[in-house]
């Protein structure tokens, strides 16, 4: 692996590092626990080791795909990589901060459908780096669920 490589490399986990402290920032606490959840939601431990892998198949696959083409020969794929980063990064605020179970399936929406999107884009670039994202669209498409059911248990938290 070369100096430029290596950078670039660091340069995609960074990126992922940043998005992951959204959910940092805004964390589950005492709403979130008052809610009503559907018995099949994984327990609260779980959650962060399952994202912690994912960021990094998220990190490796733009990277592998900037590696290949570059900025310039991917301009199109690595700006929906960007999107569907700040949708990931959007949701925790949506979710957790500003309790919004509405805009936050929105927000799981458009992020699934940036995943898809973004599978399509760099299959032709790296096959490798697309197979990587489709764990990312799993969970994404688990995640949708589970806030669409607790949207729905909850209808007294939703805005008036």
């Amino acid at each position: 692996m070369t100096w430029q490589d290596a950078t670039g490399l660091l340069g995609f986990v960074v990126a992922c590092v940043l998005v992951a402290s959204s959910g940092a920032v805004f964390r589950p606490g005492a709403w979130y626990e008052s809610l009503r959840k559907p018995w099949w939601r994984p327990p609260n431990w779980l959650f962060a080791p399952a994202w912690t892998a994912l960021y990094i198949m998220i990190a490796i696959s733009g990277w592998l795909v900037w590696r290949k083409a570059g900025f310039a020969g991917a301009a199109a794929p690595l700006a929906v990589y960007g999107v569907q980063l700040l949708l990931n990064a959007a949701w925790s605020g949506f979710f957790f901060g500003l309790r919004r179970m509405d805009l936050a399936l929105v927000d799981v929406s458009l992020l699934w459908l940036s995943i898809l999107a973004l599978i399509l884009l760099f299959a032709p670039i790296d096959a490798t780096a697309a197979w990587l994202l489709v764990p990312y669209l799993a969970w994404v498409s688990f995640a949708a669920f589970l806030n669409l059911t607790m949207l729905r248990l909850n209808p007294a938290a939703r805005p008036a």
